[in-house]
């Protein structure tokens, strides 16, 4: 029983890995929006049309919000996943 539980731990190991990569490159994306808003004036900016500055503002929050979603739905998984490895892992308490 303990190969068994040690083999769905380490396969799910793998997948949070990937899922911690791809909101790697999210976070990478968003840090990068981040900073070019960071880069515009606080006083005076010439963009034109105000609504194109909220496009562009909305779909950075949008950026940044998809990715602190992605962040608690990693923690939700692992949270999901770890819950019953815990569980059999206390009913064997003599198998380490």
């Amino acid at each position: 029983m303990q190969e068994r539980i040690s083999a769905i731990v380490e396969h799910m190991a793998k997948s949070q890995h990937e899922l911690a990569r791809t909101l790697e490159a999210k976070r990478s994306v968003v840090a990068h929006m981040a900073m070019l808003v960071e880069q515009i004036p606080d006083h005076g900016p010439s963009f034109g049309e105000i609504e194109a500055l909220m496009e562009h503002s909305l779909d950075v929050t949008k950026g940044i919000t998809s990715y602190l979603n992605s962040l608690a739905d990693l923690e939700d998984a692992i949270a999901d996943n770890l819950a019953p490895i815990m569980k059999a892992m206390k009913e064997q308490p003599g198998e380490e």
